[in-house]
């Protein structure tokens, strides 16, 4: 049973792992800035998701450290609650400063917003 909580523990971690290089791979890539927000917040958070699970599965059964479960826990809640919202003061800070998509939006809700 220990065996097949650390497979499932390295692949949750390894799916993590995956989804942040995509992610890394997304900022190279794409084309504008909003873009790479949403590469960067959507595909990294994902990545922190499949980590904190992983590392959870670590910590609760194979290393028996609830302490540690906690503050694993905690991060992967902080990094959910703060990255989404990080993301779209940045993009409504762009978006203010002048910086517009490469592409013309058919509905411009953020200009909508700032008048």
């Amino acid at each position: 049973m220990l065996h097949l909580l650390m497979i499932i523990s390295d692949v949750l971690i390894g799916i993590g792992a995956f989804f942040a290089l995509i992610g890394v791979l997304g900022i190279l890539f794409m084309p504008d800035v909003f873009s790479r927000m949403q590469a960067s917040t959507c595909v990294t958070t994902l990545g922190i998701i499949g980590v904190c699970l992983g590392a959870l599965l670590h910590a609760i059964f194979i290393v028996g450290s609830p302490s540690s479960a906690v503050k694993i826990a905690l991060i992967g809640l902080l990094v959910l609650v703060t990255n989404p919202v990080g993301s779209h003061a940045l993009a409504r800070g762009a978006y203010r400063a002048g910086i517009r998509p490469e592409q013309p939006m058919e509905i411009d809700e953020l200009g909508r917003d700032s008048q």
